[in-house]
């Protein structure tokens, strides 16, 4: 048996899920909705407050899906009560992060600023010039939108400059030793 899948999921106060016939999810809460079309041969109840997840039979697909389809509704009904959050950090001289309006606009050393719109669902901070918070409902949307983000610049390993996720260790190269023969 899935040791995750099997585990039942408890739905916490203000938060709404219901499951039509086609297996599509949608959990309702105070920080959005959110919607997640699950595979049809999988099992889901809603009662009492829990949700589980059952698999008629032990196939290769299925056992490969029990543990991801309890996950998802899970960060759904994570998401939609507390939300998720990613913060990125910002190193290098001149490189800043600023917001206007729903605009977050980035100075990482091109010729010219990189303004990116907001997504819908997602919603960015920047706290101070080094700094980016990317916040949002559904985590799949926070994680791929700081993606995005760190892409315009990754961190480079030998001055450490660039976009790089709070926490992330950047193993740092010894540049050329200037020594020749």
């Amino acid at each position: 048996m899935s040791r995750i899948g099997i585990k039942p999921i408890q739905i916490p106060a203000g938060v709404e899920v219901t499951v039509d016939e086609n297996n599509n999810v949608t959990v309702k809460g105070p920080k959005g909705e959110l919607h997640q079309s699950i595979n049809e041969d999988l099992k889901i109840t809603v009662e009492d407050g829990v949700v589980t997840v059952s698999r008629p039979d032990d196939g290769r697909i299925l056992r490969s899906q029990h543990g991801l389809a309890r996950t998802l509704i899970n960060n759904m009904i994570e998401g939609v009560e507390k939300g998720f959050e990613k913060k990125l950090l910002i190193s290098g001289v001149g490189y800043t992060a600023s917001k206007q309006g729903s605009k977050l606009v980035l100075k990482l050393g091109y010729s010219h600023p990189i303004e990116m719109e907001d997504p819908e669902g997602i919603t960015t901070e920047t706290p101070d010039a080094n700094t980016i918070v990317v916040k949002g409902a559904d985590k799949a949307q926070v994680g791929n939108y700081a993606a995005i983000i760190r892409a315009w610049r990754k961190p480079e390993p030998y001055k450490g400059k660039g976009v790089m996720y709070d926490g992330e260790v950047i193993h740092k190269k010894e540049g050329k030793s200037g020594a020749s023969a």
